[in-house]
Parts: structure tokens; sequence; C-alpha cells
């Protein structure tokens, strides 16, 4: 019996439990399609191929498992670029596979022809073409496993339309079985030891857990690491929603005074970058002793030198470190006080934000939207953050309640990327409630998307803070020339919703406080497609933000 490359394709990926692929259409691909009917995979359009590959990013950032994104070749493939190389700063594991002209007619100006690989390769773990159709399947499998091994990350095969088309004896095709291993990578115990020695000793230490805690094969080490070691915890990319908000080593306004005065620093799987201050004294004690752990070992001692620096798996380093303290029968004693002194500074915080919170101003205060947002937020919700300026006072309100359960585009700073991980999140948690957070400048770049979702029934709720400007951006602008000298960061008042409106979906415009909670609640409710579009004016909590 012989079958189709795109068939072959799409066995691979049945065998890899992916249930859906986001996409839009092209002639170099549309065998795989075919393929995908066959093998009851579905099949997700987007009007923008860059919202296919946000969509892979999404999945993989809800599911734990990589999503596979298809698209054409040239455009196609330069569209997703931006979706790849916000999934390579961020570390998620994507397949994209692109489609390329007849590899017969190589060289010979083939439509849509042009080096994908190549262009591809910088921002990938790996980037192919498939030589053969008999082994289109091979590469898929190997694709998988390239994408989830040690630091996660995208993969991109291009496989030319002659191999996707060709018939291929099914004796002949290549299909591996148990082709990637779900082990993670263990720490070496000298050095667990030597980490230990510093926390014990330790009267003020402080631990920041990153993305890589989601990724990690041991993730249920994490709450009794917490509750062993009493630190108190930040927690930034995939981590965020790890901790509930009522956990007492849970903290979320006060990191930057904590890192200041710490002496013992523990990292887990982020790197010292922007976000961080590189390591420098600026945000970091420099007296502090540094313990940073991560799957990849160039992160370690790079920006700022580390003390102990352990490769491996987040996971398995807690269990490693819990392990530790349990043979030693040693508990916290000397930071007590430490943790009581962050938990009032926390409290302190939230009480300077709460005139903001509660605000009563028209225009809209941006935080009095986060918080009534925030009300809204159960154990299920999934937020997706999709902006600027508005999504930085969201992310110091909002407060996600489990893993998977805050998506943003982490340290590229993409903006567009909300649609496609609101569709990917609908999609793997369909009980799930997923609101975006839009700036409303965000919100144009991928605003179509919309459509998408009402016609293929993926409902989601978009809640943009409208304040007709790239504020972000704006901010600086005035700051630095001056309120005449800011072209190019002002927009309008625009009446989005009833764009969406006009597309099948539910509407709301808000201008006054009192509207919000009924405005959200009722899109929650609409039963399809829902933005609420709030009017809001200014605020000083990000005044001193900037935006490089």
């Amino acid at each position: 019996m012989a079958m189709h490359g795109g068939r072959i394709v799409a066995q691979a990926l049945r065998r890899e439990g992916v249930p859906y692929v986001f996409t839009l259409c092209g002639g170099h691909i549309m065998s795989i399609y075919d393929g995908c009917l066959d093998e009851g995979i579905g099949v997700i359009d987007v009007r923008h191929e860059q919202s296919a590959a946000h969509a892979a990013d999404g999945w993989a950032r809800v599911t734990g498992q990589p999503g596979v994104a298809l698209v054409t070749a040239g455009p196609g493939t330069t569209d997703a670029v931006t979706g790849v190389a916000t999934a390579w700063r961020a570390n998620i594991p994507i397949v994209v596979i692109g489609g390329q002209a007849p590899r017969f007619f190589q060289d010979m100006g083939g439509l849509q022809d042009m080096p994908h690989v190549d262009m591809m390769r910088p921002i990938t773990k790996w980037a192919v073409s498939v030589p053969n159709a008999r082994r289109l399947g091979e590469y898929v499998a190997t694709a998988f496993r390239i994408a989830t091994t040690n630091v996660p990350g995208p993969v991109f095969l291009e496989m030319p339309l002659d191999f996707l088309f060709e018939q291929v004896e099914e004796r002949e095709v290549v299909a591996p079985e148990k082709a990637r291993t779900e082990a993670g990578v263990g720490p070496d115990p000298r050095f667990v030891s030597r980490a230990f020695e510093l926390l014990r000793g330790a009267e003020r230490p402080v631990c920041l857990v990153g993305s890589q805690l989601f990724w990690s094969r041991r993730r249920e080490a994490y709450p009794d690491f917490v509750r062993t070691f009493g630190m108190p915890v930040y927690v930034n990319g995939q981590a965020r929603g790890s901790l509930d908000p009522d956990d007492p080593h849970w903290f979320l306004q006060t990191r930057k005074e904590a890192l200041r005065r710490a002496d013992v620093v523990v990292i887990f799987g982020t790197p010292l970058d922007f976000r961080i201050g590189y390591g420098r004294a600026s945000h970091i004690n420099p007296e502090a002793k540094l313990i940073h752990v991560d799957l990849e070992g160039r992160e370690l001692g790079k920006n700022r030198g580390c003390d102990v620096g352990i490769i491996g798996d987040t996971g398995l380093v807690m269990e490693a470190l819990t392990d530790c303290a349990r043979a030693a029968r040693w508990s916290p004693e000397l930071s007590r006080g430490w943790l009581s002194e962050l938990r009032a500074l926390e409290q302190q915080k939230w009480e300077a934000l709460r005139p903001q919170l509660t605000a009563d101003d028209v225009p809209i205060n941006p935080l009095r939207v986060c918080a009534e947002v925030d009300r809204l937020i159960t154990t299920d919700t999934i937020i997706v953050a999709d902006g600027g300026d508005f999504v930085g006072a969201a992310a110091n309100v909002l407060r996600p309640r489990g893993f998977g359960h805050w998506l943003d585009a982490g340290p590229l700073g993409t903006l567009g990327a909300g649609p496609g991980y609101a569709m990917a999140a609908k999609l793997a948690r369909p009980k799930s409630d997923v609101i975006v957070m839009y700036g409303d400048g965000a919100f144009g770049l991928n605003m179509m998307e919309f459509e998408a979702c009402v016609r293929q029934k993926i409902n989601i709720v978009g809640v943009i803070g409208n304040d007709a400007a790239w504020t972000q951006i704006l901010r600086g602008q005035v700051q630095m020339y001056g309120p005449d000298r800011a072209p190019a960061t002002r927009l309008a008042y625009t009446r989005y919703d009833t764009m969406v409106e006009a597309l099948g979906g539910h509407g709301e415009w808000v201008e006054r406080p009192a509207d919000l909670r009924p405005a959200l609640e009722r899109a929650l409710r609409a039963g399809k497609p829902a933005l609420v579009n709030v009017k809001i004016g200014a605020s000083d909590f990000r005044k001193d933000a900037i935006s490089v």
C-alpha cells in the first residue's frame, strides 16, 4: 500500500500525540492537511502565520508538549519568523514545518523558493530540509526529540512540495518508535552540597524561580522545597502561577528590595538578563552569594560570576537540596525574621497601590481594570498578556493560579502574540476562561484572529486597556524630547469592540468603573469570542519604566 508524503507527516505527528496543528493555508503544504484528516488531527487555521507559530508556542506553554505550526513556503515561512524567534528567546519547544518549492526544481526559481533553512538556523535548535519522502516521519520524530531535550526550543523542518505529494510504499517509510526520552538532567551531588551549605548559613536568602520549573521532569519537588527552605520566592516566565497567592512564601511586589538586601540568592532556570539588571549591583546585592541552576551551562557565570553553578533540571535540583536538608535535620531558623520583614513590606506595597486599584477616576485607572479582572480569576483561568504599558501594570496586579496559567511573550518582548496563545490555550483547556490582557497598540497587530476564533468557535475573551497610545514608548519620548517631539506613538480611542461585533463576536465599550465588572461578566458568559474595550487614563505606577 502506498501513501503520499503528507500522510507520512501526519502519521508521525499522531505518534507524537499531536491533537491539533496551527496553520495558514498554502499549496505547498496542503497534502499534510489531507493526511491530518485521515489521522484525526485537528487543523486550526489563523489569519497570519505569525499567529500560527505563536499558537504552537502557546500550546506548549499550557500543555508542556510541543505545539506544531504548518506554514507555506516563502512569505508563509518569513511571516512565522517572529513567532519562532519569540519561542527561541523564551525556550519554548515548538515544531514548525515549512513548505518549499520542489526539490526537483531546486535553484531554478520555483514559486516562493528561498533559503528558509539558512534564515531559521540562528533562531532554532535545529533547522533542516528533509532529504527525501520516505524519511519525512523520521525527521518529524527527530524534531520532537531535539525540541524537548535539555533546554527546550523551536525546530524548523523544510519539506519540499514534491516529497509531500510523492507516493511511498508503506514498507519503505521510516517510522521510529520510542524516539525520545522523558529523563531529566540530574545535578552533580558535590555542587548540591555546596549550595546547601550556603543556604543553611543564610539570614536573608531569596529564591527566584523561572520558566525551567515548568519544563521540569520533577516539578512535584517544588512545594516540598519551598516549605523546607522557607525562603521568599519570586517567579517569572512560565513559573508564574506555580505558587498560590496565599502561600506564605509567595511574593510579588518586593523583588527589587529583596534582591538588593539578600545575602544568598538562588536562581532556578532563568538567565541573568535585562529583567534582573544582568545581575549587576544595581539589582542584586554585590556581596550576596549566588547559586545559579540552569539546564544550559553557558548561562552559569554569564554577566555575573556565580559562587555555585549547577547544571540540571530545576525540579531535580530542588529535590536534591531538600534531601540534603532532611539528612541534616535542618530547619531555616536564621531566616524566619527576614520572611516576616518582607511580608510586612509586601503588605505596605499593596496598601500603597490600593487607591489606584479602587479608583473611580474617569477615564478609568489601568490598575482598576486589572483589579477587576483579578477578582474574576479562578484556579482554571488562563491569562494571556499582549502589550506594553498596560501589560506591565497587569503583571504587577494579576495573580494567576496554576502552572501554564500565565502566557506572555517573554524576553523578546513580542507584540501580537496574544491571539495565537489564547486560541491554543482554549483548545488545550476548553473549560477554562482564557482572558487576553491587551494594549490597544498590540491588539492591532493580529486583531483579525477574532474572525478565526468566531468561525471556529474558540471562545476567548480580550480586555483592551485603551489609552490611545503606544504609552510605553510615548512616555520615554516625552521625558527625553518633550511632548511636541513624540511622533508615531499616538493612536485614537478606536472602537475595536464594534469591529469584533461585526465579525460575529461579542463587544463591550466601557468608560466608567462601575460598568467594568458587569461588562467582564457578560463577556465571559457570551458563548462566543468577546472583547471588552476599556477607555483608560494615565497612571504614575510605571512612570520609571523604560522600553529598551
